[in-house]
């Protein structure tokens, strides 16, 4: 048993908290709004990111970062365009010798800066993990089966984080290269709005099946520019995921293209998702 704290109480950031304190881990659940957390501690619920789940009392939410001050281990589970704030305004809180991972999905507009850089700069941590893959929060949370990768600067943090999260029904795997594994968790969103546009034309399986491909094709090559490996594009952090949000029924990305393809603007988007964010809106631009 640990004391784990997660920044950012969304579906994926709720998902991993439960998954964690099933395990017998005490939880800090922090929120961005109080009602949120307010809402986490008296009824037990999430209504507004997983409708109908129940969470134990070893989740604790709160909206104060003073709250994280004795975790042994730190989630950054906010869209990546917030992280660059929550690590600023949780720097002074974080212990020193806690292991921090982010599961944001994206790349910082402003700078073209990656997740694990802006954490290594506030945080003055040589090692950042990061987790990503074929992840469905709607699907973890109902114990289907689940695979992933954990990737961090220094591998045994990668491995100990592994151990941490694995379970009878969600695998990780460690791996070293947290700027592939970042890559493709920002590039494969994008592609997942291009087929959405493709279904909301109707423009056909083969359409679909030609983006796909050379959205991969275009993805290994932004990594090896960047010094990844070939092997991460094609694992779960890079095709895995890629499937997955290009044909979930759970995937934001995906329903964001195909909604614009039917003419619909993206504030008349973000108010049919209820609050949830497409990571893949702001990393196109960047």
């Amino acid at each position: 048993m640990t004391k784990i704290a997660i920044l950012g109480a969304g579906s994926w950031g709720s998902a991993l908290a439960l998954l964690l304190a099933e395990k017998n881990n005490d939880v800090i659940l922090w929120c961005r709004r109080e009602e949120q957390a307010l809402e986490i501690n008296a009824k037990h619920t999430n209504e507004q990111y997983l409708s109908g789940i129940s969470f134990p009392k070893r989740i604790i939410a709160t909206n104060d970062f003073s709250d994280i001050k004795q975790a042994s281990t730190v989630i950054f589970a906010t869209p990546s365009h917030y992280i660059r704030k929550i690590a600023t305004d949780a720097v002074s809180f974080i212990p020193k010798d806690a292991i921090v991972m982010h599961v944001a999905k994206g790349i910082e507009q402003q700078s073209g800066k990656f997740m694990s850089q802006i954490l290594q700069e506030i945080l003055h941590k040589k090692s950042i993990a990061v987790l990503s893959g074929p992840n469905h929060a709607e699907e973890v949370v109902q114990h289907l089966p689940t695979a992933t990768v954990i990737a961090a600067h220094n591998l045994s943090d990668a491995q100990q984080l592994c151990t941490l999260f694995s379970t009878s029904k969600f695998k990780p795997y460690p791996l070293s290269d947290v700027r592939g594994v970042e890559i493709c968790g920002a590039m494969k969103n994008i592609v997942a709005l291009a087929l959405g546009v493709c279904d909301g034309l109707k423009l056909g399986d083969n359409a679909k099946g030609s983006i796909l491909t050379l959205g991969l094709d275009e993805m290994s090559t932004v990594a090896h520019h960047f010094g990844a490996k070939k092997s991460t594009c094609y694992g779960l952090a890079g095709i895995g995921d890629l499937v997955a949000t290009c044909f979930s029924a759970h995937s934001r990305n995906r329903f964001v293209g195909e909604m614009l393809a039917k003419g619909k603007s993206l504030e008349e988007i973000k108010k049919k998702m209820h609050g949830m964010i497409a990571e893949g809106v702001h990393n196109t631009k960047t």
